[in-house]
């Protein structure tokens, strides 16, 4: 890998207010790096999980303590007018309620005290063509799961020796394969539930088959019980959370959890250092340009994916440094930007016609 322009591109991501090109970093540069040298950087080799490791990894050892949390959870980057291939595919987006062209990034984020800090990625490949029975179209899928992705990114999180004590994730990775997965190698889980997820809340009730949806148990805000998920042969905390939304309506959350030493404020306080990983999705797009990258093929979509990945954490080490959130160290940059560009202007003017 060509660090010193991983390290000029990067910088690009975090600098520049508008799309990533080739062409814009050349520019930026005054021809000092072509177009040619960014697009082969992009084209030359296959970075993951594994290159992640090794940019992150003296940072990370820097700032880890034993108290960590594994976040994981996965964000769409909306491609409407990039060709289809493996990685730009069509997934359906419950947020717009319909289905939308792009890349799906799952993300593990470690996360010790205010500092959260990317340690693995990978993109999910739909790989595989089939016929659409109803609609005699022919349609992609992908041969790997996104919650086998989920336990890929947990492996290698442990490989690397990444320091965290809780995985962290919402409802959509709460499945028996990823609970017994993490317990299996001596980390807990906190995850959210689905309302229909049904629980027994004695091992009385477990062994005679009687289980109920989470939503009709009787679980008290403010309070854990001791229970079982179906398919679970160890005993984990059930947690209910009643919250107020912006609009004054009310919320309810459903979590389970297998250190059964919490109590309920020490569980909710945990899963909510998830939302870091709401944060760091939407700096991604924002901040670094992750959908505004005109690249085509699935090699350079994914190592521009990596870059924006290693820009973050530049910008993570900027935030703790200056005490100010990420989206207002970019606004800092941008209206540095946009002085000079004022100045420029009146110099402009000033010259005689």
């Amino acid at each position: 890998m060509n660090r010193k322009l991983l390290d000029l591109y990067t910088d690009f991501l975090i600098c520049s207010p508008h799309y990533r090109t080739a062409t814009g970093l050349s520019d930026l540069l005054e021809g000092e790096v072509s177009h040619d040298q960014v697009t082969r950087f992009l084209a030359g080799g296959e970075y993951g999980s594994k290159e992640l490791w090794q940019e992150v990894k003296p940072y990370v050892r820097h700032v880890e303590t034993d108290a960590g949390v594994l976040i994981l959870d996965d964000t769409l980057e909306e491609k409407p007018k990039t060709d289809e291939n493996e990685v730009v595919a069509w997934y359906f987006d419950h947020s717009q309620g319909k289905s939308v062209k792009g890349i799906n990034l799952v993300s593990a984020l470690v996360r010790y005290g205010d500092i959260a800090i990317p340690v693995g990625f990978e993109v999910v490949r739909k790989n595989q063509e089939f016929l659409d029975p109803a609609t005699g179209k022919r349609k992609r899928r992908a041969d790997r799961s996104k919650n086998e992705i989920f336990r890929d990114l947990v492996r290698i999180s442990l490989a690397n020796r990444v320091k965290f004590r809780y995985v962290v994730a919402d409802s959509w990775y709460a499945s028996q394969e990823n609970m017994a997965y993490v317990r299996q190698r001596q980390k807990h889980f906190i995850l959210a539930l689905k309302d229909n997820r049904t629980v027994a809340l004695s091992e009385k009730d477990k062994r005679e088959g009687k289980f109920q949806p989470i939503s009709s148990a009787p679980l008290e805000n403010h309070a854990t019980v001791r229970g079982y998920i179906r398919g679970l042969e160890f005993p984990v905390l059930l947690v209910k959370q009643v919250f107020t939304n912006q609009d004054e309506s009310t919320g309810v959350i459903f979590l389970a959890g297998s250190d059964l030493s919490l109590d309920w404020e020490q569980m909710v306080e945990i899963y909510h250092k998830r939302w870091r990983i709401e944060e760091y999705h939407k700096s991604i797009k924002s901040n670094l340009g992750l959908e505004k990258s005109p690249t085509r093929t699935e090699r350079t979509q994914c190592n521009h994916i990596f870059a924006s990945l290693c820009a973050f954490t530049k910008l993570e080490r900027l935030r703790m440094k200056h005490g100010l959130n990420q989206f207002a160290l970019k606004y800092k940059l941008i209206l540095k930007a946009t002085q000079s560009a004022r100045l420029e202007l009146l110099r402009l003017a000033a010259q005689p016609t």
